[in-house]
């Protein structure tokens, strides 16, 4: 078994006491007996990409860097493996959805930059970050093999069957995603239950348990819905956050089931890789 701890969190204008209260709750999810703590997408700002802003590039930094540090010396503290999503200045004009993830003795073992990037109303990433160049990643800790994907990289399951594939355990989901003021109840019910049976697919498909990390609160005209969840290699709910409240939670996920339900549910085995030739197409057209 491995011990994952969430952090759902309502994130204000001011960085450093954002950065302050996770830290807070970073030491909480360990004396809860956390071995891994997950955080949001972006748990150090508010969701700044609602808006095209040049003067949100101001908020990027390297990663490594000074926040990296910070969080590396935290986990070497704690003696936890820690998830943490960033906004990543790579170069001058060049910038990243990343997350950096540490091993429990505080080192930094690397880094996967989002790879896919949304342009919605609410959602212009693609004003701010470049898709990932990193690939798909998965990284030993001392806790297990871990994979890492970035919010609107949980709608593809090409990118967690290639993860799961690379002998990631345990599929990570550091997510922002909410709902617009002008919605009605109906058309949020079903993008949070459409939000969660993606995951939960993911999980069943690939045999492996999955985490999301979602944060929670208002910014702006954004309702973001928590819901945070955990499911097991089969995609049965272990644990879910509310939709209006912070959470810091610690679960139990088996590392062991995957090899039972992929023994008895041989999606892996059975795959027809010599007919999936035609998926890097953009369009398939008929002749």
């Amino acid at each position: 078994m491995i011990r994952i701890g969430i952090i759902q969190a309502a994130c204000s204008p001011e960085r450093d006491e954002n950065i302050l209260r996770t830290f807070s709750r970073i030491r909480e999810a360990a004396n809860l007996g956390a071995q891994v703590v997950c955080l949001q997408e972006l748990f150090a700002t508010t969701y700044f990409c609602h808006t095209e802003s040049y003067d949100h590039f101001k908020l990027a930094e390297s990663v490594p860097g000074p926040l990296t540090e910070q969080l590396q010396q935290l986990a070497k503290e704690t003696g936890i493996v820690i998830i943490a999503s960033l906004f990543e200045k790579a170069l001058n004009g060049l910038y990243f959805n990343t997350v950096a993830v540490i091993d429990a003795d505080g080192r930094y073992l690397g880094k996967y930059r989002k790879a896919h990037i949304p342009d919605d109303p609410g959602y212009y990433e693609k004003f701010y970050f470049s898709p990932g160049d990193t690939g798909y990643r998965v990284f030993q800790t001392k806790f297990g093999k871990l994979g890492t994907l970035i919010c609107w990289d949980q709608w593809y399951p090409e990118a967690a069957r290639i993860t799961a594939l690379k002998g990631s355990e345990i599929l990570f989901y550091p997510t922002a995603i909410g709902w617009a003021r002008s919605q009605d109840e109906a058309v949020n019910r079903a993008q949070y239950q459409a939000w969660q049976t993606i995951q939960r697919s993911h999980a069943i498909a690939n045999g492996i348990p999955v985490v999301a990390v979602n944060r929670t609160g208002w910014e702006g005209d954004m309702h973001f819905w928590g819901g945070s969840f955990m499911c097991d290699a089969f995609g049965q709910i272990l644990f879910e956050a509310p939709q209006d409240q912070e959470v810091v939670h610690v679960q139990e996920v088996s590392l062991t089931q995957s090899d039972e339900y992929r023994v008895h549910w041989p999606f892996l085995r059975d795959r027809r890789i010599d007919t999936y030739g035609p998926i890097t197409n953009r369009l398939i057209e008929e002749e």
